[in-house]
């Protein structure tokens, strides 16, 4: 059984308060207030927990006794101090032995406005002993600063009902320790480790006005994007969806309607048209409109377009162009490296205007042999698709004939093809926070070989993911290359400010694949010693977008930042540069908080699903891996088409986020059960 702090209590904290809730009677008494170190922006107020019913409540009688009734609280508080604090006191007493439980209040200890109004839930999930955290802030609201002496002396339920007034959240915690005591420290540097963030800003006069947001695609379903839409809540900022009629986002009465103003129809096709289609319906929407954003890389140029019409903040709408044709980044590639004197990579790949053009190329080359493997894929696209792995002159021909017919009838037409040398080291993804050219927030994420890589001579291998490992294992010093070279690509694509998702590989890396000796499972290596030549960032893409949402969510548990949050508040300009600053920290020291494995599920057949959410019921049937999952997604719903398993078009099935605090090892020992053991229902079987 965990033992009371026995300490005598604090002067002016020698006060107990008593609940009661479902017929229990809970005491928390007073322990200790003190302001919290470094850059936190809080003091906090610790009570121990107990039923009363508990041998551990005997101190509470050396302290004064406050009943207070629950019926009282306001509703911020209500729920944390009866429905979440008497569920993780009956959790303490379980059959599997008894826990240490607290309560800890968070108070301002300067006055400020909240970056944004979740910052204490959002940034405490995944805690191994915070058993529940509820924010009391709102949105844009400003909180004055009060201090510890203010816990002092509380006498009565209104007294003590003022004191909650001024808290800006609570926070549960609860683990199996000797003591509350050892549990006070086992919190406070968990939150300092999390919290070590600016996160009450100076008031701002601009902030009293709440900005409006024109969002662009407003995705598949809640699943793809919930997300967004919390981060748009909690940052104040009023959202407008406007998509295709029948969108599920349309209706007023909407299970979901209440994280938008207004839905406003558009046809949103990546077409000519679809910018002056966007300063259309911003110039006739009734109320005043702050910005416009769009995470689709097709409409990205166009809503660019139409936010230097409508004079809204915005990054050139040409570097949206040369960042969403991959054509034109391979040139700007090639000519900055031809510009330092490295001519090699100006005759290993080259881009053509149509499929017409391969052969005046290789006649041009007069003669000198290309060099296989090549990659050939369009200039537009995502998903990997249509992008091939080529061994010879034939397979080079046909592979470019089908990459320049694949969006040649797209409302974004686009016939153009970029080959380029296969490189054979590991690929990696990074995704990067830039602020007027300054990197503020980078993850680097090792993307696992795919079957492109591994299975030679199949018609069945693509690009496909199907791992993905935060954080990277790579070199300390080929993480910091690659950093730096993709910020050059940014820039060179013409950017100064955004979110990107890169996607590129390190030639001559140190880092290479092989089976693990103590598993046997793939994982990248570091070789001892080093290479003959020097390292070297092979830029594959630019996304001048957050990456997928999967990879957002990741960012989030890992790390604790939004790219969601962070890119709206780009959209707004200058103005919100404190925020940015401020939302764009990650956990003290940049360190995550647990390895994460994004297990990619692909279809192993084809047919109609018949499952209603394949990846849930897999996890439900399989509480062992369950456990470790901190997140999953399931792309094919009911009563839709599952592509095979060698279908050209890339579709996966579902996602799956594995954790483990013990590192990269057990992660991918759990990332490999998920895979194998996964499995789903077609409506015929």
């Amino acid at each position: 059984m965990a033992e009371a702090a026995s300490s005598s209590p604090t002067p002016g904290l020698d006060w107990t308060v008593a609940l009661q809730f479902n017929g229990s009677t809970a005491h928390l008494r007073t322990l200790q207030a003190a302001v919290a170190g470094g850059t936190q922006s809080h003091w906090s107020l610790d009570f121990e927990a107990v039923l009363v019913d508990d041998a551990t409540t005997a101190a509470a009688s050396t302290t004064k006794l406050i009943h207070l009734d629950v019926k009282d609280l306001e509703d911020a508080h209500s729920t944390l101090l009866t429905t979440n604090l008497f569920d993780a006191l009956a959790h303490g007493k379980d059959a599997s032995g008894n826990r240490s439980t607290m309560l800890r209040l968070l108070f301002p200890a300067h006055s400020g406005t909240p970056a944004r109004s979740d910052v204490l839930e959002y940034r405490l999930r995944g805690s191994s002993i915070v058993h529940t955290v509820r924010s009391f802030l709102q949105p844009l609201t400003p909180v004055t600063a009060t201090t510890p002496t203010s816990a002092h002396g509380i006498t009565t339920p209104q007294t003590l009902l003022h004191l909650l007034s001024t808290a800006m959240g609570g926070i549960v915690a609860q683990s199996r320790v000797l003591n509350t005591t050892t549990l006070t420290d086992m919190l406070t540097t968990d939150l300092t480790y999390r919290l070590s963030l600016p996160y009450l800003l100076p008031t701002q006069p601009h902030q009293k006005e709440k900005k409006r947001i024109f969002w662009i695609q407003g995705r598949a379903n809640i699943t793809a994007s919930h997300q967004f839409y919390a981060a748009a809540r909690a940052l104040g900022l009023t959202l407008v969806v406007a998509d295709a009629p029948g969108h599920w986002m349309q209706p007023d009465d909407g299970p979901h309607a209440h994280f938008r103003e207004a839905f406003v129809p558009l046809d949103i096709a990546g077409d000519a048209g679809l910018a002056d289609r966007i300063v259309a319906a911003v110039r006739a929407y009734p109320e005043k409109v702050d910005g416009v954003v769009c995470i689709s890389d097709v409409r990205l140029p166009a809503v660019a377009r139409a936010c230097e019409v409508l004079g809204l903040p915005t990054e050139q709408a040409g570097a949206y162009v040369v960042a969403g044709d991959k054509g034109r980044t391979r040139r700007a590639e090639i000519e900055a490296k031809a510009a330092v004197g490295n001519e090699g990579d100006a005759e290993e790949g080259f881009v053509l205007g149509e499929a017409g053009e391969l052969e005046g190329v290789l006649k041009e080359r007069g003669g000198r042999e290309l060099v296989f493997p090549l990659i050939v894929k369009p200039c537009t696209g995502w998903n990997s698709d249509c992008v091939v792995k080529v061994r010879d002159l034939e397979e080079l021909r046909a592979a470019v004939r089908r990459a320049s017919a694949r969006h040649k009838d797209s409302p974004a037409k686009n016939t153009g093809v970029v080959v380029e040398p296969y490189v054979d080291g590991p690929e990696v993804d990074a995704n990067f926070v830039l602020l007027d050219g300054e990197v503020l927030f980078c993850d680097v994420t090792d993307d696992f070989p795919c079957s492109g890589d591994l299975v030679e001579g199949s018609p069945a291998a693509n690009f496909m993911e199907t791992l993905m490992d935060v954080p990277t294992a790579l070199p300390q010093n080929e993480q910091v290359m690659v950093v730096e070279s993709l910020r050059q690509s940014i820039k060179r694509c013409g950017f100064a400010s955004g979110i990107f998702h890169c996607e590129a590989r390190v030639r001559n890396s140190n880092g290479y694949y092989t089976p693990r000796l103590d598993n046997g499972i793939l994982d990248l290596h570091v070789r001892s010693g080093s290479v003959e030549k020097s390292p070297s960032c092979y830029l594959h893409e630019v996304n001048a977008r957050p990456p997928g949402y999967i990879n957002c969510v990741a960012a989030l548990l890992a790390y604790g930042v939004d790219y969601y949050a962070i890119r709206l508040l780009l959209a707004l300009g200058p103005g919100e540069n404190d925020r940015i600053k401020a939302l764009a920290q990650p956990f003290l020291g940049g360190k995550p908080q647990y390895t994460l494995g994004i297990a990619v599920l692909p279809p192993t057949r084809e047919g109609v699903m018949g499952s209603e959410d394949a990846v849930g019921e897999f996890l439900e049937a399989n509480p062992d891996l369950r456990q470790h999952v901190v997140f999953h997604q399931t792309v094919k719903e009911r009563g839709e088409v599952v592509q095979g398993p060698d279908s050209s078009e890339l579709w996966c099935v579902g996602y799956v986020i594995v954790a483990s605090r013990e590192g990269r090892k057990a992660c991918l020992e759990l990332a490999q059960s998920v895979r194998e053991r996964f499995d789903y229902k077609l409506l015929d079987e």
